[in-house]
């Protein structure tokens, strides 16, 4: 499947970033020279393709104010994995929530990303999540820095 020079410029416009403005799309639109509406249908067009799967936002946490970071790694029984990686995926304090491989040195299979004011909130979240779910088996592991990737544009 090849795009065609306007896929890519949407493509990148939307690797890019999607600009904090009352108009994002018309602005991204703009800066490409297409309309609005075309923008969209060939966003459209690439979702229906499979080169995008979704569309969203990446909030900066530790801008407004979140402080508590950490990655929870979860050892989850096969049979439980769905319901409880569910379960996990509608709390508004997890923003990631998935599914690896294990390794006999690293048996942990659900991965969780739990934001909070602080680390103290975190980890309450986490004893309440475990009590909760009678899970036992897990690591916390705390952000100790972010790094800021630069943007990655599609090149064929």
């Amino acid at each position: 499947m090849n795009l065609s020079a306007k896929e890519e410029k949407v493509l990148n416009s939307l690797i890019e970033g999607i600009p904090l403005v009352e108009e994002p799309f018309r602005k991204m639109a703009e800066k490409i020279q297409i309309s609005e509406e075309e923008f969209l249908e060939i966003a459209q067009t690439l979702l229906k393709k499979g080169y995008l799967r979704r569309i969203g936002a990446i909030l900066r946490h530790n801008l407004v104010g979140y402080k508590g970071n950490a990655l929870v790694v979860w050892k989850i029984p096969e049979e439980k994995v769905e319901e409880i990686g569910q379960f996990f995926s509608s709390k508004s304090f997890i923003s990631h929530c998935y599914l690896r491989e294990t390794l006999p040195e690293w048996p942990y299979n659900l991965y969780t990303m739990i934001h909070a004011k602080n680390e103290e909130e975190v980890l309450q979240m986490v004893q309440k999540l475990s009590q909760e779910l009678n899970l036992k088996d897990y690591e916390i592991l705390f952000t100790e820095k972010e790094i800021i990737r630069k943007h990655a544009f599609y090149s064929p």
